[in-house]
């Protein structure tokens, strides 16, 4: 459909359907360039709502550094609320990028971001209304190269029937690596197998239709097989190994998003080597932006936003090796200017205190802090050993100083969890909150946030299984008794989505025929609880042959093929089986930056340490 003829249909159904703003583009910051002198276009999709994915900074990323191109341009597109799809279903119109209103089957490439494994079904859902076949061997010439990537991608078993190519690790160099692809191809006029063919060449890309999978007789996989000795048997991951100025030109919403702020990522990746932790296994090595990088891209980016708020991203700021400067920089520059400052991710410390000590003169998001287990035996388990009277002075310095709510962070279902460890975080809340009173009376106030434990690929707990839900219910329910007391509150996450999230996890490419039922059945918008049917999705597990368990609870033996182990992160099978072991002897393992724990990043990319000598990798075996 021509752009006119989209924007005309848009004219008659925007003013029927809640919050428009979310569908007609033109926000501030926005960059809407030529078609006619463009050779190569790409459409950016966040399979969430405008409202969720307009702050997301993966896509932040993207879209700048791919708009700084002259040769291409990059627009963005978001899945649609259900009272819109409906009215561009009833009127035709198909799903269309922002900034020109061309629908997405005019682009020559089509990304989908995947933080999530529940944005699976919002995926197919987004090519359906796009009117490009979801199935990729359905595809011909005429349609754009459907590529995905984000944390959820490392797994790219479960979406590989519907995704031509994934894209997996750090995005910031390999999109221009495939965008010469495809500039090039489009050139020679090559085919859509022989454009998937060079795609697969570039490093870190990963096409599944040239891979074939059997499988054992018990279910289990047998062997995972490139279709020619041409394709690598693993896939290694992208990293950037030195870290590019961050984005400072945020698109301005016209409407109210989940974050109206700049992000800046100040550190990638994490030496902590917790156990369960997804990100902080497969975004090693660490790397830093320097206090004068930082500092500069707010100065720019409250310039170009005009932003108030300011978070300061990493997966452990208080480890960023200049933190102290960087914060005092960050109050002697902006202080007096009415700005919040976020400094999430902060250790378990009275350091951590002292930083957001510093910030005063700004204003300040509450203070976060995540123990995620009340035992040693637990919190020795999963790799986080914090005492808990270095939790309780933390906690006194933070209501001491004026700040009146607390927020912790649980993980209840973890390896070797008992009904014990469960009840010490009730005892132990009820502790924090007690200091919190005797600090400031009843001002004090405590949110306990209690998630799930979820096994996740390339991380040490790969082989554990996701407790059942009653398991789960009956955590809860203790928790829930005990905390429900004045000053206290209490979040927790959905048994049935904990389930789901597990087996997405954990699948392999037969669960892309599950996705593709339950989508067919109705479900989309499985990350919201109003919308998330949990029965749609056991029946399409039913009618699979094969149960969620097979794939969520499960324990797996070491010896056993795993759907992601042809892509390599960097960090060894021989590291996580060691960890693995380690979690069930109850033994620790030393933050990085105390000497090397061997995990294999550093051979895996020894190379890029001699082309880049002046980043910081926080190895020993290279410094």
């Amino acid at each position: 459909m021509d752009p006119k003829q989209i924007k005309k249909k848009l004219k008659t159904i925007l003013p029927t359907v809640a919050k428009p703003g979310r569908y007609f583009g033109g926000e501030f910051n926005h960059i809407a360039k030529d078609w006619s002198q463009i050779g190569t276009r790409m459409a950016l999709v966040f399979p969430d709502l405008y409202d969720i994915g307009v702050p997301n900074l993966g896509v932040s990323i993207l879209y700048e550094t791919i708009n700084k191109r002259t040769d291409a341009l990059c627009e963005r597109a978001y899945l649609p609320w259900l009272d819109m799809e409906e009215a561009m279903r009833v009127h035709q119109v198909p799903l269309y990028a922002l900034e020109s209103c061309h629908p997405l089957s005019d682009f020559d490439v089509v990304g989908f971001t995947l933080p999530y494994e529940t944005l699976y079904t919002n995926v197919l859902n987004a090519l359906d209304l796009a009117e490009i076949p979801i199935h990729s061997n359905e595809r011909n010439e005429g349609h754009p190269i459907i590529i995905a990537g984000g944390h959820a991608a490392f797994n790219p078993e479960p979406m590989s029937s519907f995704i031509d190519a994934f894209v997996i690790g750090e995005g910031e160099e390999v999109i221009h690596d495939v965008l010469d692809c495809i500039r090039d191809s489009k050139a020679t006029q090559l085919t859509r197998h022989q454009i998937l063919d060079k795609l697969q060449m570039v490093p870190g890309v990963y096409v599944p239709a040239f891979y074939d999978v059997s499988y054992n007789e018990n279910g289990t996989l047998k062997s995972f097989l490139p279709r020619s000795d041409a394709y690598p048997k693993s896939i290694t991951k992208r990293i950037v190994p030195v870290l590019p100025d961050p984005p400072t030109h945020f698109i301005v919403p016209s409407v109210d998003v989940v974050h109206n702020r700049i992000a800046v990522e100040i550190m990638r990746g994490c030496t902590r080597g917790c156990r369960f932790c997804h990100a902080g296994m497969v975004n090693r090595p660490v790397r830093e932006r320097s206090v004068e990088q930082i500092v500069k891209s707010i100065e720019k980016s409250l310039l170009t936003t005009g932003y108030e708020e300011i978070a300061l991203l990493s997966l452990s700021s208080s480890d960023y090796t200049h933190i102290n400067e960087l914060v005092t920089a960050i109050r002697d520059r902006f202080s007096g200017r009415n700005l919040t400052i976020s400094l999430p991710s902060l250790r378990i410390e009275t350091f951590s205190v002292g930083l957001m000590e510093k910030l005063k003169g700004v204003r300040q998001a509450g203070f976060t802090l995540a123990p995620e287990a009340a035992t040693d035996r637990m919190r020795n388990r999963i790799n986080k050993p914090i005492q808990a009277e270095q939790l309780l002075e933390t906690a006194r310095q933070i209501y001491s100083r004026g700040w009146t709510t607390l927020k912790l962070y649980f993980m209840i279902g973890q390896p070797g969890e008992t009904m014990e460890d469960v009840q010490a975080i009730a005892d132990l809340c009820l502790q924090v909150h007690a200091e919190g009173r005797k600090m400031i009376g009843k001002k004090a106030n405590l949110h306990t946030g209690v998630s799930t434990f979820v096994p996740k690929p390339h991380t040490p707990f790969q082989w554990t299984g996701a407790d059942s839900i009653p398991l789960i219910l009956e955590k809860q329910n203790l928790l829930k008794d005990q905390l429900r007391k004045p000053g206290m509150k209490m979040t927790w996450s959905n048994p049935r989505e904990t389930i789901l999230e597990a087996a997405l996890s954990r699948g392999d490419r037969r669960l892309s025929a599950v996705i593709e039922d339950a989508w067919r059945h109705g479900a989309k918008f499985d990350a919201w609880m109003d919308q998330y049917n949990f029965n749609v999705w056991m029946d399409a597990f039913d009618a699979s042959g094969t149960p969620a368990d097979f794939y969520g609870t499960r324990e797996r033996a070491i010896s056993e093929v795993l759907p992601w182990d042809h892509i390599n992160t960097g960090v060894s099978r021989k590291f996580l089986e060691r960890e693995y072991q380690n979690a069930q002897g109850g033994k620790t393992t030393p933050d990085c930056r105390e000497g090397c724990v061997a995990c294999g990043i550093v051979p895996t990319f020894s190379s890029l340490q001699k082309a880049f000598p002046s980043t910081q990798w926080y190895c020993p075996e290279v410094e």
